[in-house]
């Protein structure tokens, strides 16, 4: 049987920013919605990962049941920001015949991409990933984002290193640039 990583945390970022907000309001419970949200995410992601159908040609499925990748996103924060970043900002093509013949591509969005890192790493939510390409815009200060940047071997959403293609090759991926981004 396969072994696909998640975390136990993944998908209680809202629930929790729900729960606090209620308690700031002096309320003990959250509305319905957000229990009922993260409870359907859970049960979702669950049913995906027994799903044949939902594990073909899906570079998530293939990332969270890698051994090797998700030790070394365990490992290293570089190494699953940078995978993070790759993941923004990029499509994705299965090296297969079918996929290629069809020109059928992956993407995530960027609060999936830092889901799936979560996932690999086994801990955390989206939100521990989300924007952690920024560097000097989320800090108002780029001089102190690129040290910061340079510093922890982070990388800007949207650029694959050599190191994330070359790994991403092995499980039979290539990243494909959006069509506009070609000639920039």
């Amino acid at each position: 049987m396969t072994v696909v990583n998640s975390s136990p945390e993944r998908f209680s970022f809202q629930l929790e920013a729900a729960k606090e907000r209620a308690k700031e309001d002096g309320r003990e419970d959250i509305p319905e919605v957000y229990e009922n949200f993260w409870k359907t995410a859970k049960e979702q992601d669950a049913a995906n990962l027994v799903d044949p159908e939902w594990q073909k040609n899906n570079m998530e499925y293939d990332l969270r049941s890698s051994k090797e990748l998700c030790d070394k996103a365990k490992a290293r924060d570089d190494y699953a920001q940078n995978l993070y970043a790759a993941m923004c900002n990029m499509q994705f093509q299965k090296l297969d015949v079918m996929p290629i013949l069809k020109n059928e591509l992956w993407s995530a969005s960027w609060r999936k991409a830092g889901g799936i890192i979560a996932d690999m790493r086994e801990q955390g939510d989206y939100i521990d990933w989300y924007c952690s390409g920024m560097g000097g815009l989320s800090t108002y200060d780029v001089k102190e984002g690129e040290e910061y940047m340079s510093k922890m071997n982070y990388v800007p959403e949207g650029q694959v290193t050599d190191e994330i293609k070359e790994d991403l090759k092995t499980l039979g991926w290539i990243p494909v640039p959006y069509e506009d981004d070609k000639n920039v």
